[in-house]
């Protein structure tokens, strides 16, 4: 059965309380699920999409600005849910993409501009983490082999324990180098583990090493 993840989210709601920080990409958007999410008590930065109309309330001194959104059907706007907004572009040659954020947060001394563009570079990583283990560590045709669910769980935790000892060595070498982890390729130590375990492959475990015959002195 697929479900889409618009489906799944309001399930998740109860989890959020005070204190929190739930950021989401621009899929996950709608008047209805900002307020809901909010109601919680937990304060949200959500990527919103660039066709969204967010007139300027007042603008603050890191760049970011007080707005409103309302609901698809509220024209009027008698209704409106306050956020501020943050825009940047992350200053790449030959990418002018206008990332546009929004934020209960509305106080820039609470959490600067600059301090939520950058939380929220952070959260995309985990992008970068499911690309690495499906497109990298799996290949493009992975396919799981189990035929049951209890196989197919025990695939993806192998998948996962994998993804994590590699992670785990990069930080390791990062730290002795005194580099950012960041910095290092997974795609290449992907590759290095690959020719390592190859190499000592090459006996295999289900057989024993030739030697003479008890039964046949």
């Amino acid at each position: 059965l697929s479900v889409h993840e618009q489906q799944l989210i309001p399930g998740l709601l109860g989890r959020l309380e005070p204190g929190m920080l739930l950021m989401a990409d621009r899929g996950i958007t709608g008047f209805e699920l900002w307020q809901a999410a909010s109601g919680t008590g937990a304060d949200l930065l959500w990527r919103v999409r660039k066709n969204i109309v967010l007139p300027v309330l007042e603008a603050f001194d890191d760049g970011s600005y007080l707005s409103e959104i309302a609901a698809t059907d509220d024209r009027a706007r008698r209704d409106p849910a306050r956020v501020r907004v943050i825009e940047y572009t992350l200053g790449r040659e030959g990418d002018d993409t206008v990332y546009r954020l929004i934020t209960t947060i509305c106080d820039p001394k609470e959490a600067s501009a600059t301090d939520l563009a950058v939380l929220y570079h952070q959260r995309w990583e985990i992008e970068n983490t499911l690309d690495e283990i499906k497109t990298h560590q799996g290949g493009h045709r992975l396919v799981l082999r189990s035929q049951y669910p209890d196989g197919v769980e025990q695939e993806i935790y192998g998948f996962l324990l994998v993804h994590h000892a590699l992670r785990d060595v990069m930080h390791a070498t990062a730290h002795q180098a005194g580099l950012d982890p960041d910095r290092l390729s997974f795609t290449r130590t992907l590759r290095i583990a690959r020719r390592h375990v190859t190499d000592q492959a090459a006996l295999s475990p289900l057989t024993t090493p030739a030697g003479p015959d008890p039964h046949h002195p």
